[in-house]
């Protein structure tokens, strides 16, 4: 094992060529240094002087290789703890005072591994605190939105039928419609706001694609009715991945209310589940008009509202939120898995509809 490292090869080298100088030195020095010897003891004095520079020779390498073990041993050891650290083990152990550079590179790791072991005990307890917080803040927030909905639908429910409280129901109604998006809007930040701090507890469960995709749409079911916009599901039987069926629920649920909010009445929305090797795939198209393709780099971004929106910011309309999708995507990928938009196309390249696609890998290459 030491043969392959290569300045083991370098000082072995190195030796080798100093013994071989040192008995050409010999061989050639001692007839000058000993004129008086005859030619057999001087045989034997070079053949003295050679053993004892290979004797010395063999053991210097012999220390230097078992220094250079004990060496490497050492370090194998510091990289099997570095090892062990990177994969969650917090134990600290301080090695005694010693001399030598792999004692201070030994107590300079532990250090640094008290450090991390004291920052991630930080983070957890921030974590845990802006969790609580928002817990809190949503708590605060939906009282007095509840309270405001139930005032809201009294008011409504008691105004006649006069032109004056007519007029008044129908500005409750309006303001009953913004309440409802403002609750929803809510609702989707303190969940991103939770996926950015961690502090959501992803599970990691077998998820079946029926039970998810009926899930998601039974919300949206009298709504899509309203709409007048047809629902075609076509799920690949057995299909399903590991993941978290909650949290991939409410992320189809979003996909599947913006192609409806998008999709004209009379259209459709088709919903597709396969499942191969590598991953299992749910794809979502609509008939919409499609995504214009400046608006498609920007379609999962928290906010973002494309060109034809724009021109509607004074309707009431809660698909302008522009914050379904990116909590769509957040969700997906806390989940290992990836979401994606694009438009669809006929055989003439004409664009058929917005098409979005989840799809949760079964292994990573």
């Amino acid at each position: 094992m030491l043969l392959r490292n290569k300045e083991v090869r370098r000082a072995l080298a190195a030796s080798a060529l100093l013994a071989c100088a040192a008995v050409g030195v010999l061989f050639l020095a001692l007839p000058s240094a000993l004129p008086d010897l005859g030619s057999e003891n001087l045989a034997r004095v070079r053949g003295i002087a050679c053993g004892t520079v290979a004797v010395v020779s063999a053991a210097l390498i012999a220390l230097f290789l078992i220094d250079t073990s004990m060496r490497y041993r050492k370090l194998a050891e510091l990289s099997s703890r570095l090892d062990r650290t990177l994969s969650g083990d917090r134990t600290i152990e301080f090695r005694s005072m010693e001399e030598g550079e792999l004692a201070i590179l030994a107590c300079e790791l532990d250090k640094v591994v008290c450090r991390l072991n004291l920052t991630v005990d930080e983070l957890e307890r921030e974590k845990h605190a802006l969790s609580d917080s928002l817990a809190d803040i949503s708590h605060q927030l939906k009282t007095p939105l509840t309270s405001i909905a139930l005032s809201l639908e009294l008011i409504r429910t008691r105004a006649g039928e006069t032109p004056e409280t007519a007029d008044i129901a129908q500005r409750v109604r309006l303001v009953q419609n913004l309440q409802a998006r403002l609750e929803d809007l809510v609702a989707a930040l303190l969940k991103l706001a939770r996926i950015d701090a961690g502090a959501i507890r992803l599970v990691h469960a077998p998820v079946d694609a029926a039970e998810l995709v009926r899930r998601a749409f039974e919300p949206l079911a009298i709504a899509y009715d309203i709409a007048d916009v047809a629902f075609e599901p076509h799920v690949q039987e057995g299909a399903g991945y590991k993941g978290d069926l909650a949290w991939s629920v409410e992320a189809l649920g979003n996909i599947l209310k913006n192609c409806m909010e998008h999709t004209p009445a009379g259209g459709s929305v088709r919903l597709s589940v396969t499942e191969d090797a590598l991953a299992c795939r749910i794809r979502v198209q609509d008939s919409g008009p499609g995504i214009d393709e400046a608006d498609l780099p920007h379609i999962f971004e928290r906010f973002y509202r494309g060109a034809a929106e724009e021109t509607q910011q004074a309707q009431v309309n809660p698909a302008g939120v522009g914050i379904g999708l990116a909590l769509a995507r957040s969700l997906v990928t806390a989940q290992g898995g990836a979401l994606t938009a694009e438009n669809a196309v006929d055989e003439k390249g004409s664009r058929t509809g917005a098409a979005f696609e989840m799809t949760f890998f079964k292994t990573v290459v």
